[in-house]
């Protein structure tokens, strides 16, 4: 067991350094090489932060662990919210942009529902995945256009995709060296997938030992795991006052998940939902998702801002939900 929860760490730390050097070096070769940072944001830094979610679920559905693929993703965008951004608010109030508000979130959310539904007949399979996947691109795309068009309008930094803005990109150390880029690209890769072998192989033999479920690990340990990029980012966003990459980062991320991760995983492989998606509950981890999602519409809807008293609020939902689980399993 000790060294199972040894391993679980390594495995965490090589999926929290592997995203990290593969952004650094990744971003850093896309610059030398003339791309413009609103490209690089829309494509290199949205994949690179949320590549443990990807990985991790790819490899899961690989090994037929379907509910740790799917519980990651719900876990992780549950974690992203309730904890991650209540942690951030509960250190300072955070106000966002309007558009945050009326495009973000309500797409955040709509992709949330369709995710349920598609998840009804308890299985997402290789067409399911298509759609998924297709609306990233879409998303993509449509992100750019707005990039574009603000940054034109505006002559300052505009919103990316995924969370990443032109604040983060700045953020983002640049290696001069081609060979230097190169190395970090392939040792983040080696370090995200090996990072993801490792942690699911200690997840499952710690699951076995404890008597819990696929499921109860794939939503609590290997979501919050996962989701190490996103805390650290938010929080630290948060105290340098940077309050739009620290919202931005977390709604972009969640559609990622859902979009990309989940999109990606079942078309490497269909994704079953063992005894059913109502019988398993997984139906009420689904709910507890959407609602979560919501929550920050409601608290934001008149002035734009997360109060300390909206974060606190924010983090006594994430309590209770894992309590729920514990109790359940």
């Amino acid at each position: 067991m000790a060294l199972d929860l040894l391993l679980f760490g390594v495995g965490l730390l090589m999926l929290y350094y592997g995203a990290e050097w593969l952004v650094k070096g990744s971003s850093s070769l896309a610059r030398s090489l003339g791309i413009t940072p609103i490209v690089i944001g829309l494509t290199v830094v949205a994949f690179g932060t949320s590549a443990p979610e990807l990985v991790v679920s790819v490899m899961s559905s690989i090994k037929q662990k379907s509910m740790i693929a799917v519980g990651n993703v719900v876990g992780s965008n549950i974690c992203n919210i309730a904890l991650v951004l209540g942690l951030a608010a509960a250190l300072m109030p955070i106000t966002s942009a309007k558009s945050v508000v009326r495009r973000d979130i309500p797409i955040m959310l709509g992709i949330s529902v369709y995710l349920l539904l598609i998840s009804l007949n308890s299985q997402l399979g290789r067409f399911e995945g298509a759609t998924l996947f297709a609306g990233i691109i879409l998303y993509t795309f449509f992100n750019y256009y707005l990039a574009i068009k603000e940054s034109q309008r505006a002559s300052v930094g505009a919103e990316l995709a995924a969370g990443a803005t032109l604040g983060e990109m700045e953020e983002i150390a640049y290696v001069a060296s081609r060979f230097k880029q190169i190395v970090l690209v392939v040792v983040g890769i080696v370090g995200v997938v090996a990072g993801a072998e490792i942690l699911i192989d200690a997840a499952v033999k710690i699951m076995q030992v404890l008597g819990v479920s696929e499921k109860f690990i794939g939503l609590t340990i290997v979501a919050f795991g996962t989701s190490l990029p996103e805390l650290a980012t938010s929080v630290v966003a948060a105290l340098r006052k940077e309050m739009d990459i620290s919202i931005g980062n977390l709604v972009g991320s969640n559609v990622f998940n859902i979009l990309s991760v989940l999109g990606v995983a079942s078309l490497v492989r269909p994704i079953p939902i063992p005894g059913g998606f109502t019988a398993s509950g997984l139906i009420i981890d689904y709910a507890v998702m959407i609602v979560v999602s919501f929550l920050p519409w409601v608290m934001m809807r008149r002035d734009y801002t997360v109060t300390r008293r909206h974060g606190l609020v924010l983090i006594a939902c994430y309590i209770g939900y894992i309590a729920y689980l514990i109790v359940k399993s």
